[in-house]
């Protein structure tokens, strides 16, 4: 019997940071984080190669913080430290699972990550690390689902993997409409078109100019990531 091989050789998985937080979803969750770990693990010794964007939203959200007084720049500054520590969380907790993992900043501080280099970041992924980028693009203004399409693009991933507490996109808030539609596939256009919330316009934009599929899944069943990266019908599919 012929052995299932994955789908994809080389994925982006965007991480929100309140999914670090567990149900309430603020702070970190230690069961949250390891059970993230666990599924990347999955996927990693499938020898699928891994590269992950996570938000900092369970620690502090730039935009919130500008609406209470902060300066809009500086709150994104100290939302891209609080993805920092939740990358460092994610890093550890993969570590524990045996997977050799590193962190690559967009902001410099070489004691606790590397700097992002695109290079370095592929030549991690060919000897079977997996990466998490931490510090969003580096520059305020921009959220980390732009960082993550950015990023994807960068290094050549095959697919965006965008990982949320509901099974897909919807054409209303599910949890608020018990009728609600879910769509198993939808275009570019016809999400722009319905303003169906799959990422902020920057980083949508970036994915349909350069062809980057997306699915929007959810990671909080078990086995998902894996389900998804084989190829099976899981979530909703963003394409051209």
């Amino acid at each position: 019997m012929k052995k299932k091989t994955a789908k994809y050789r080389r994925i982006l998985l965007k991480l929100s940071g309140e999914a670090l937080g567990g149900e309430q979803g603020i702070g970190i969750c230690p069961e949250a984080v390891h059970d993230m770990a666990r599924q990347v693990q999955e996927v990693r010794d499938l020898g699928v190669q891994v590269v992950i964007v996570i938000g900092g939203g369970n620690i502090f959200r730039g935009l919130s913080g500008s609406e209470r007084g902060i300066e809009r720049a500086t709150g994104d500054y100290m939302g891209m430290l609080a993805t920092i520590i939740n990358s460092l969380a994610l890093q550890d907790a993969l570590e524990k699972q045996g997977v050799a993992t590193r962190v690559q900043s967009a902001i410099t501080m070489h004691q606790v990550a590397e700097p992002f280099i695109r290079r370095r970041a592929v030549r991690h992924l060919e000897k079977n690390r997996v990466v998490i980028f931490g510090g969003g693009t580096g520059n305020p203004y921009f959220s980390t689902d732009t960082a993550a399409a950015l990023r994807a693009n960068e290094i050549g991933a095959e697919v965006i993997l965008k990982a949320t507490k509901v099974d897909g996109i919807y054409d209303s808030d599910p949890k608020k409409n018990p009728k609600a539609k879910r769509y198993s596939q939808v275009s570019y256009q016809e999400a722009l078109f319905k303003r169906l919330k799959v990422m902020d316009s920057t980083a949508f934009s970036l994915c349909q100019d350069n062809k980057m599929p997306i699915i929007v899944f959810d990671l909080f069943k078990s086995h998902n990531l894996r389900k998804v990266v084989m190829g099976e019908k899981v979530g909703t599919l963003v394409t051209g």
